[in-house]
């Protein structure tokens, strides 16, 4: 792989598909985001996901909630909704209404979150795996990868992306290792870190150098799946939606810098969208 091969993120390489409203689009025509939740106490980093998909520009955001995490959901929040699942039956049923579904994120390493990931690429229109919905497959990755017949994204961090992909970090750059493992997987990988990598089964490779220290924050990889969730729901393709969900993300730490907790970044995009908004018209 020569350096020639690898594109540096901009949004020259992704502006042209994202996801304007037109004049009569109404929030129906603008997607569907669904967010899985883990149980009661392990919510949060859902909602976050969800209000980025929102602010991004969804049309609609909703958390799927195991039953005894609707009242925790709930009192959090209002734009975006909460409907209950009680097993993967009644997952499917709402995932089958999404544009795009996203899992992982607080959901536990559990039976549960192994077969509601299962659920969601085989029912969801497009899917994001983040963290838990991606280290429950360490034992068994191809069982995970055999499901992917659908626009998926996987947004691993190092740790995360090791467990699935045992060694190559040790042995490939972490480009190299991104572009086999998204060929491997059929999945586009985000391979998270100071320069994320994103890769394309295709093998189409872009790095992210546009950054802040400031993100390495918890929750920070939330917001980050949930933008590209977003995009996604909307129609964007899923290799371009990961492209501009990282360098959106940078963007929005290099504008909050010092002090930035997750919970500032879907708040802090209505800014942005309008500076990209104005460059458009």
């Amino acid at each position: 792989m020569s350096a020639q091969d690898i594109e540096t993120n901009s949004p020259d390489l992704w502006f042209k598909h994202w996801p304007w409203p037109e004049g009569d689009t109404h929030k129906h025509a603008r997607g569907a985001l669904g967010c899985v939740t883990g149980p009661a106490a392990s919510t949060g980093a859902a909602r976050l996901s969800a209000r980025a998909g929102l602010r991004v520009g969804a049309g609609l955001a909703t958390l799927f909630s195991p039953p005894g995490a609707v009242l925790v959901n709930a009192s959090h929040e209002t734009a975006v909704m909460v409907k209950p699942f009680r097993d993967t039956e009644e997952l499917a049923a709402l995932a089958e209404t999404c544009q795009c579904a996203l899992i992982g994120p607080g959901a536990g390493v559990s039976d549960a979150t192994r077969n509601n990931t299962l659920t969601i690429l085989e029912k969801a229109g497009s899917a994001v795996l983040d963290a838990d919905a991606l280290t429950v497959f360490k034992d068994e990755p191809e069982t995970l990868f055999q499901k992917v017949n659908r626009p998926t994204l996987f947004t691993p961090h190092p740790g995360e992306f090791g467990r699935l992909f045992p060694k190559l970090l040790d042995t490939e750059t972490r480009e190299a290792a991104a572009s086999m493992a998204a060929v491997r997987s059929g999945a586009v990988v985000i391979l998270k870190g100071a320069e994320s990598v994103i890769a394309s089964p295709d093998g189409s490779i872009v790095r992210n150098t546009h950054a802040s220290p400031f993100l390495a924050t918890a929750g920070s990889g939330d917001v980050l799946a949930g933008i590209a969730g977003g995009l996604m729901a909307q129609g964007m393709p899923v290799f371009e939606a990961a492209c501009a969900a990282c360098w959106v993300h940078g963007d929005l730490g290099c504008r909050l810098g010092p002090g930035l907790i997750a919970e500032d970044l879907p708040d802090a995009l209505p800014a942005l969208l309008a500076d990209f908004y104005d460059s458009k018209a």
